[in-house]
C-alpha cells in the first residue's frame, strides 16, 4: 500500500510521511512558527509599555486569566514564552520512520522535536549547506529564547472549555495543547548528529527497496527536491523550488519526468507579488527614509533573502548616494552566515561559481564588509552599542517581531514617524506581527520577497514533466479566501490534483505490478527456451526464490542429501521429498470452428453454441455436458462420465501448445 500521511497544515512548512515499498519516509519536518504571533514580544531590556498592558477579562467577568492574557490595541496576547505548533505526532508512530529527507533549511526546524522525543532511530539526509545553515537558524532561535527566559508558563488558556470563550485568533488556534517551547542546544546537536550529507544526483539505497536522490530546486543554498523510486515506480517530491535566477544552482527539471506521483508543496506565499518589483520598492523606500533622516529596520532570517538584499543594496548604495549610511546585520550567527555563504561555491549558480576561480568572493557583501559599509554583530550589547550611529539600516531577527534584537528596535524607533520598518519575509502577516506594538508611529512597508514557484510557473512545469498524478495541499486547489474570483491563483490540472490537509491519510493511486527478480547464471544455463511464435520464446523454470534486503533471486533447487550408509539404523530416517517434474504449461487458443469439426468427427453432433463476454459456451445436448471456452481458461462440466470428460480434455489439448 502506498500511503501519504500529512502531519502539517502549513503548505510552506511541510511534514509528510510516505509509506512506499516497506519503507517509511518522512518528507521534511517544518516547524509552524506562526503560532508565536499569539504571544507578547520578549524584550531584551525591561519594557515599561509591555509590563503595563492591562489583563484581559471576559465581558461578563466570568473569565479572568490576568496572569496569562494581556490586551493591547483590541487584541489579546499570551504573556508567556512563545511556543511553536509542531507536526502532528499522534497520526502514526514516528519511531517507525526509517529516514527523513530534508528539502531546505527552513523545512528542518522541527527536527529536534522528532529525532529526540519520538523514539526515532533512523537517518536524516540533507545537503551540506542545508545542514550548516539549518544549524545556524536553530542556534539563533535557541539563543533568542534562552537569553530572555520567562518565569511563568501559561497553560490555563489552553483548556478547551476556556479557549472556546476567548476572542479570535486565540479561539481558533489549532492543537494548542501540542504547542511546545523551543528546544535546547544539546537537543539540536544530538538531532543534527543523525544527519548524513548527500550531494545533488547522489543515489542512496534504502534497505534495497527504494533509491532516493536529491536534485537542485533553485530556491536556496543546497535546497533539494527528491526522487524516490523503485525499479518500476517513481515518486517525485517537489518542495520549495524556484525558476528565478538568484544565487543558488538552477532547478533540475528534467529528472522529474516520468513520475507516477508528484507530491507538490512549498509554492510561493505571495503569488501576486513580483520579487524583482519588491526589490525595487525595498530600495526606494529605504533611500527615502535615510534621506529624511530616519532609520530603517528590516526583520529577517540570518540567511537566504538577506544575501539578495545585500547584493541589491551593493549596486544601489552609490547611485542613491547612501555611501556614508551604516548598514548593521545583528544576529548571534551573523558572522558564520556571511562566511559560510562565501565557501559553498559548488552550490551556487554558474555566474557566482566562476568568481571563485578568479579569485573573487561570490557575494558582494564581502566587499561591503571590507569597506566598513556593512558591519555585523552578535547582539545589540557590547561593540554595537559603542559604534552605533544614526540614521542607519539594521537587518536583524526575528521576522515575527516576537523575540530577538528586533524587539528592542521596535521599542526604540516605533514612536517616530521618520523611521520605517520594511517587511521582506512572507512567512508572517505584517499586521499580526505589528499588533502588540500598536499604536505605532513608524512607517510600515510590506515588500514580501518570495522566489518560490507561482501557480503559472508550476502549471508550465507540470505540463513539461507530465506526472501521472499530482498530490498537493488543499490550499492549492482553491483560490485564496481574500481573492475568491482569482481562479489563476490555484492549480487546475487534468486529472484534478489529490488534495491533503493536516491529519489526512491519502492512498496514492498507483499499484505495484512488477518486481525485479535476478536469476543465477548456472540456473539460467539450464533453461531450454521453446519458440511459441516468431521472436517469442518461453522456458519453464523450477527454482527456489530467495529474498533478502528486498532483493529477490532465483536459485537452483538443492539436491536432497544422500542417506548415510550405516548398517545399524536405530530409527527409519525420513525420506527426502520427491521432486516431481513440473506439469507442462499450456498456451494458445481453441479455435471454435475447428473444435466443432473435431467434435463432429468423434460423433458429437448436437452442439448448441452460446456467445459470452469472455468467449463461448458449448452445450453438448445428447451428452448433457458443457464446455466453456474462455480467453484465460477452459472448463469441462460433465457429471458421472469420466471416459467422455477425458476424451473432451484430449481434444482440447490438441489445439494447445505444451511448454
Amino acid at each position: 500500500m502506498k500511503l501519504l500521511y500529512c502531519l502539517s497544515g502549513h503548505p510552506t512548512l511541510p511534514c509528510n510521511v510516505l509509506k512506499f515499498k516497506s519503507t517509511t519516509i518522512m518528507l521534511d519536518c517544518g516547524l509552524d512558527t506562526t503560532s508565536v504571533l499569539n504571544f507578547l514580544p520578549l524584550p531584551l531590556v525591561h519594557s515599561p509599555r509591555l509590563s503595563k498592558l492591562p489583563s484581559w477579562v471576559s465581558k461578563d467577568g466570568s473569565l479572568n486569566l490576568e496572569k496569562e492574557l494581556k490586551e493591547c490595541a483590541g487584541r489579546v496576547f499570551v504573556d508567556s514564552q512563545p511556543e511553536f505548533c509542531l507536526p502532528e505526532r499522534e497520526l502514526l508512530d514516528l519511531s517507525t520512520v526509517d529516514v527523513i529527507l530534508v528539502s531546505n533549511y527552513h523545512c528542518m526546524m522541527a527536527l529536534p522535536y522528532i529525532t529526540e522525543h519520538t523514539g526515532f532511530t533512523g537517518t536524516v539526509y540533507a545537503t551540506e549547506p542545508t545542514l550548516t545553515i539549518g544549524r545556524l537558524l536553530m542556534e539563533e532561535l535557541v539563543n533568542f529564547m534562552e537569553r530572555v527566559p520567562k518565569a511563568q508558563s501559561a497553560t490555563c488558556w489552553k483548556n478547551k472549555e476556556i479557549q472556546r470563550m476567548l476572542p479570535g485568533p486565540l479561539k481558533d488556534a489549532v492543537d494548542v495543547w501540542a504547542w511546545k517551547r523551543s528546544y535546547s542546544m544539546p537537543e539540536v546537536n544530538s538531532a543534527l548528529s543523525k544527519v548524513q550529507l548527500v550531494g545533488y544526483s547522489q543515489k542512496v539505497e534504502l534497505f534495497g527497496a527504494v533509491q532516493v536522490s536529491p536534485l537542485s530546486s533553485g530556491y536556496s543554498l543546497g535546497s533539494s527536491n527528491w526522487i524516490i523510486q523503485s525499479h518500476h515506480e517513481k515518486v517525485s517530491y517537489v518542495s520549495g523550488s524556484s525558476l528565478l535566477t538568484t544565487h543558488p544552482q538552477p532547478m533540475d527539471q528534467s529528472s522529474l519526468k516520468n513520475s507516477d506521483v508528484l507530491i507538490l508543496t512549498g509554492l510561493t506565499q505571495m503569488p501576486t507579488a513580483n520579487p524583482d518589483g519588491m526589490l525595487g520598492e525595498f530600495c526606494s523606500n529605504l533611500a527615502m527614509t535615510i534621506r529624511a533622516g530616519g532609520n530603517v529596520l528590516v526583520p529577517c532570517y540570518p540567511s537566504g533573502v538577506i544575501y539578495d538584499l545585500l547584493e541589491c543594496l551593493y549596486q544601489f548604495i552609490e547611485s542613491a548616494n547612501l555611501g556614508t549610511t551604516p548598514f548593521y546585520f545583528i544576529s548571534p550567527v551573523a558572522n558564520s552566515s556571511l562566511e559560510f555563504s562565501q565557501i559553498f561555491a559548488e552550490w551556487l549558480c554558474h555566474n557566482k561559481q566562476s568568481k571563485v576561480y578568479l579569485p573573487e568572493p561570490p557575494f558582494p557583501h564581502a566587499e561591503l564588509i571590507q569597506t566598513n559599509k556593512l558591519k555585523h554583530y552578535s547582539s545589540i550589547h557590547g561593540d554595537f552599542s559603542i559604534e552605533f550611529r544614526q540614521p542607519c539600516v539594521v537587518f536583524t531577527g526575528h521576522p515575527s517581531l516576537r523575540f530577538g534584537d528586533v524587539v528592542h528596535f521596535m521599542e526604540l524607533w516605533g514612536k517616530s514617524s521618520l523611521n520605517t520598518i520594511i517587511f521582506t519575509e512572507p512567512d508572517f502577516s505584517y499586521l499580526d506581527a505589528l499588533a502588540p506594538y500598536q499604536p505605532l508611529a513608524m512607517k510600515c512597508v510590506y515588500c514580501p520577497i518570495d522566489t518560490r514557484l507561482n501557480f503559472h510557473q508550476v502549471s508550465k512545469l507540470l505540463k513539461e514533466v507530465q506526472p501521472v498524478h499530482v498530490v498537493c495541499p488543499e490550499q492549492y486547489t482553491q483560490p485564496p479566501l481574500t481573492q475568491s474570483h482569482r481562479s489563476d491563483l490555484m492549480l487546475e490540472l487534468q486529472p484534478p490534483p489529490m488534495p491533503y490537509r493536516r491529519c489526512s491519510v491519502l492512498s496514492l493511486p498507483f499499484r505495484r505490478r512488477y518486481e525485479r527478480v535476478y536469476i543465477l547464471p548456472e540456473l539460467a544455463n539450464s533453461l531450454v527456451p521453446s519458440e511459441i511464435k516468431p521472436g517469442v520464446s518461453l522456458a519453464t523454470v523450477s527454482a527456489v526464490l530467495h529474498s533478502k534486503d528486498n532483493k529477490h533471486t532465483l536459485q537452483s533447487v538443492p539436491k536432497p542429501p544422500p542417506a548415510p550408509l550405516s548398517k545399524k539404523r536405530k530409527r527409519v530416517l525420513e525420506e527426502p521429498p520427491v521432486l516431481l517434474a513440473p506439469k507442462p504449461l499450456l498456451s494458445g487458443a481453441v479455435p471454435l470452428e475447428a473444435f466443432l469439426a473435431t467434435l463432429q468427427k468423434h460423433g458429437i453432433t448436437e452442439v448448441k453454441v452460446e456467445e459470452t463476454a469472455d468467449g463461448h459456451i458449448l452445450h453438448l445436448q445428447a451428452e448433457d455436458t458443457l464446455i466453456q471456452l474462455e480467453e484465460d481458461g477452459t472448463h469441462i462440466v460433465c457429471d458421472n462420465n469420466e471416459p467422455l470428460r477425458t476424451t473432451l480434455r484430449d481434444l482440447v489439448l490438441r489445439f494447445l501448445q505444451k511448454l
